[in-house]
């Protein structure tokens, strides 16, 4: 049964990914807004509809260890596999946009968390400042959006029914698959006898992330590398200023040493790409190696 949820969790996103970026291209081009845009925003804010539900859940159970984790493990998962396995397949050109503000808000927004959980405690007034920062990038997000119509669009021919179903139907198809995805490896993983710390560092992470990286890859296998790259941008956001904010805010939580290890390591993991991207394009060989680092990533998580 559960390699039976795994192939029907992996059926369900590939096909909900498809429909979702097609509803979401669709969309770019009826508002005349970038694909950018809209990776950032709409989808980065459906494919993390996982982390949201897991994390929340977590915090409403007393585990915010899991909503810690799961949120870290996201971001660096989106960073060296999302990014990466996209950048195999075809090399991103980062936006100018998404690397002078987007890119730095999540840079700062990862800083402000490594100083917010030095304490060893996220309190009701630190889930605060992360959802006030959220509030900000999302304004800054919607004035950029009203300011950023392209002129050279193309019409778009897709009615708003059909874009509203597509984006629909994709959205609930990712979140199901990525659940049953979840819930498949998570029973493989115990009949192999890993622990649950191990298990929610690593698969919960990994398969709330699959829609993220299912719809990134499509993207780009599609063309839109503004949606693919900005959807893993605008998920970082996300994860870290409203889903961990909205989970401490609910639940104030108590902050292993590890965690901090493993913010440290986001950290340090997004400024490198952020140089990185400063060349504007991330090319194959940076793909193998971001790739490559979440390996190395995984196994000193199981050695630890």
């Amino acid at each position: 049964m559960s390699i039976l949820y795994l192939i029907l969790g992996f059926l369900l996103l590939i096909w909900g990914a498809d429909r979702f970026v097609s509803g979401a291209t669709a969309l770019a081009q009826k508002w005349g807004v970038s694909n950018l845009i809209i990776g950032l925003t709409v989808v980065a804010f459906g494919t993390s509809a996982p982390e949201l539900a897991v994390s929340v859940s977590a915090s409403l159970a007393g585990a915010n260890e899991i909503a810690l984790g799961n949120v870290l493990g996201s971001n660096l998962f989106n960073l060296l596999v999302v990014a990466g396995l996209s950048a195999i397949m075809a090399p991103l050109v980062v936006d100018k946009t998404l690397l002078c503000r987007d890119w730095v808000a999540s840079l700062l927004a990862t800083l402000a968390l490594l100083g917010l959980i030095i304490d060893g405690r996220i309190s009701r007034g630190d889930a605060t400042v992360l959802l006030l920062g959220f509030v900000t990038i999302m304004a800054l997000q919607i004035r950029n959006a009203k300011t950023s119509h392209q002129e050279d669009t193309p019409p778009c021919s897709t009615s708003n029914r059909t874009i509203a179903q597509n984006i629909v139907s994709g959205l609930s198809a990712i979140v199901i698959g990525g659940q049953l995805s979840v819930h498949g490896a998570t029973e493989l993983a115990r009949q192999f006898g890993v622990s649950e710390t191990v298990i929610g560092l690593t698969i919960v992470a990994i398969g709330t992330s699959l829609p993220e990286l299912v719809t990134s890859l499509v993207a780009t296998k599609r063309g839109e590398t503004g949606i693919a790259i900005g959807n893993v941008i605008g998920s970082n956001l996300f994860n870290v200023l409203f889903i961990l904010g909205l989970s401490c805010f609910i639940t104030p939580m108590t902050v292993a040493v590890t965690a901090v290890y493993d913010t440290a390591i986001l950290l340090v993991v997004t400024t490198g790409m952020l140089m990185l991207a400063k060349q504007r394009k991330l090319n194959r060989l940076c793909g193998c190696t971001l790739a490559l680092l979440y390996v190395g990533y995984t196994l000193w998580l199981l050695v630890r």
